[in-house]
């Protein structure tokens, strides 16, 4: 198995970290924090938006049976990339959609899935990152969902991308 690690901000990271969890070739996630100025920061913290911090989901996978094009393509499909400020009713900067590269590939798949949501007119506002240091979050936020036997409130799935060789769909 040829584990990698990528970090998704799409809003709340309790239901972004619902459907990476789900996703084929998934091993592990953690909900947490990234990018902002404060080491080791709190839910309680982040949450005032003064931190600089936004949600994050790290994302551990087999890239023997995903890829990080997958990913993104999920991350895409279950939020609002258009919103500029949060995420449905969680407004704020820590709820801001981002991509967290670690090295120049991603960072390249993620310009590519941007510059194809803009010629499908979409006005993109996910942001792309350098990876910082990732700070999980308290235990009771970890796979949150899943505890609590519910469903996520404003992360919802919708197909944009169709798959190799589908007839219907949008692109790809």
């Amino acid at each position: 198995m040829k584990k990698n690690k990528s970090y998704f901000a799409s809003g709340c990271f309790w239901g972004t970290e619902y459907h990476f969890m789900k996703a084929h070739g998934v091993v592990s996630t953690a909900a947490g924090f990234m990018g902002g100025r404060v080491e080791r920061p709190s839910y309680q913290e982040v949450r005032t938006g003064e931190t600089g911090h936004l949600e994050c989901v790290e994302v551990e996978y087999d890239a023997e049976k995903t890829t990080y094009e997958e990913l993104v393509k999920l991350f895409f499909e279950t939020h609002d990339f258009t919103q500029t400020d949060g995420q449905g009713p969680d407004i704020g900067t820590q709820y801001l959609s981002c991509l967290f590269y670690v090295n120049d590939e991603e960072r390249d798949t993620a310009e590519k899935y941007i510059r194809l949501l803009e010629g499908m007119g979409y006005r993109v506002a996910t942001k792309l990152q350098p990876a910082s240091v990732f700070w999980k979050a308290e235990d009771y936020h970890q796979q949150y969902y899943e505890h609590k036997g519910a469903e996520p409130y404003c992360h919802v799935y919708r197909k944009i991308f169709r798959a190799k060789g589908e007839k219907e769909g949008n692109i790809l």
